[in-house]
């Protein structure tokens, strides 16, 4: 039977906090860019990685180590849970089976049910699945919750679907340099959304 992604089923699953009604959902690569990922081991044998500038011997970081970007991910979480005390989340917090409902679904399901939704892409995070759920976000829900998105993404990330999206959609970009920065910019966004919503000029969800 397939599952309701609801508001009320979200915060069920979530810990407490003093604005548990106020769903913040981030968004990001749960895997870090490798490239043992997209070489073949024989072309991974031609190169001293040693030779290679820092920025690069990043690259073939061994897929064994901490998940970075999941990592970053979940302190955001944690910063944005201790202050201002939302209810952030990741979607695996929900913890509905792909079975039940297939992942790009689910993103949709919880940006919609949210009172706020970031998309946080850090350098060297393995976008190519957040780049096609993100898409699929904006796609769906862009003309009537695009008040509520915000894609922040670290200084040295360049894409060609970030560019497209802030066009088309009219999506608001910001960009960070450091941890502390993207976590004072999403506790603004938070507030933001906050304001507005009691203000009456977005809409109150519950």
């Amino acid at each position: 039977m397939p599952v309701e992604i609801t508001r009320e089923l979200i915060a069920d699953r979530l810990g407490r906090v003093t604005y548990d009604r106020f769903l913040f959902y981030l968004m990001g690569p749960y895997k870090s860019f490798n490239l043992n990922y997209v070489l073949s081991e024989e072309d991974r044998r031609e190169i001293d990685i040693d030779d290679l500038p820092g920025p690069l011997r990043r690259l073939f970081r061994n897929k064994d180590e901490i998940n970075a970007a999941q990592a970053l991910l979940r302190r955001v979480q944690g910063e944005l849970r201790s202050d201002p005390e939302v209810n952030a989340f990741l979607a695996l917090d929900v913890d509905i089976d792909t079975d039940d409902v297939d992942a790009v679904t689910q993103s949709i399901e919880y940006a919609r049910c949210s009172n706020a939704t970031a998309f946080v892409v850090p350098f060297l995070g393995h976008n190519f699945g957040v780049g096609e759920e993100a898409g699929s976000i904006l796609e769906n829900l862009a003309a009537t919750h695009g008040e509520r998105l915000i894609f922040v993404h670290e200084d040295d990330v360049t894409s060609a679907m970030i560019r497209s999206a802030s066009v088309r959609w009219d999506l608001r970009v910001e960009t960070y340099e450091t941890e502390d920065e993207l976590v004072a910019k999403l506790r603004r966004f938070a507030g933001g959304i906050m304001h507005r919503e009691r203000r009456g000029e977005l809409d109150q969800l519950d």
